[in-house]
């Protein structure tokens, strides 16, 4: 493809550094490039500076050095409202995200605050919704659902937006198996770009050909995720543990 027509990558974070107001320097200039559609695992210990990462990618924090841009759009004041529709974050407890009488209702909140109404707004919850196998459930209260349940409403909460990147904040978490599998696949079907914070390292094998390991502020490691979870040395410097007996070299993972 003509570089001068190809797309802007989805994600592009050049030199950032933010230090928090009480002088504690979470990050210390990250560059990141995600191309579009790719799915991309973010790994490190706690205190990496990964959630700093994330907040920065729709403007919830912002005042340090360096740029990001999400579809080749700035991130700043002047974009924010764009931005925040392009960056949907799913966050670790759907709780956090859920608030309204029904699922339905749920889901239609994000388009109908940006001005959907009637047949389009319609289309657009029950498009989001039959995307994460929830398509019958539109009239429950999403507190009578289960916990798997409510994390996949909570995706349609943020695919009804039709973001441009999908940043899940530890997805796995508290699933149990079927669950588990039944949002891989489902995260595995979507058109979107992933950007996926996690602990759970065969999950992140499973879904995410690519890896990026953030540790002490910094992009320690970029590549493929098999060859880095077989890594030990790597592995063991930045905190990184597998589940006992399991050999990431035993899975056969798509290709980069």
């Amino acid at each position: 493809m003509d570089p001068v027509t190809a797309p802007a990558p989805s994600l592009q974070v050049s030199g950032l550094a933010y230090a928090y107001p009480d002088g504690h320097q979470a990050l210390f200039g990250v560059d990141l490039t995600v191309a579009r559609g790719e799915r991309v695992a973010l790994l490190g210990p706690n205190g990496a500076g990964k959630t700093t990462l994330v907040l920065h990618l729709n403007g919830i924090l912002a005042g340090g050095e360096g740029t990001v841009s999400v579809a080749g759009l700035p991130v700043g004041k002047a974009h924010l409202a764009e931005v925040r529709r392009r960056v949907g974050i799913v966050f670790q407890d759907p709780d956090d995200q859920l608030f309204m009488p029904t699922v339905r209702e749920d889901v239609a909140f994000g388009p109908a605050a940006a001005g959907l109404r009637g047949a389009e707004l319609e289309a657009r919850v029950a498009g989001a919704l039959e995307q994460v196998g929830m398509a019958g459930y539109a009239d429950r209260p999403p507190h009578h659902l289960s916990f798997g349940q409510r994390r996949r409403v909570a995706v349609a909460t943020v695919l009804a937006m039709e973001p441009e990147i999908l940043v899940l904040d530890e997805p796995s978490s508290n699933l149990d198996p079927a669950s588990r599998r039944e949002l891989a696949d489902i995260l595995r079907s979507l058109d979107v770009t992933v950007l996926m914070v996690t602990h759970d390292l065969p999950y992140a094998l499973e879904l995410c050909p690519r890896s990026v390991v953030l540790s002490g502020g910094v992009i320690a490691a970029d590549g493929r995720t098999q060859d880095l979870l077989c890594d030990e040395e790597l592995m063991s410097a930045h905190r990184l543990e597998l589940p006992f007996g399991f050999d990431p070299r035993s899975v056969t993972v798509p290709s980069l």
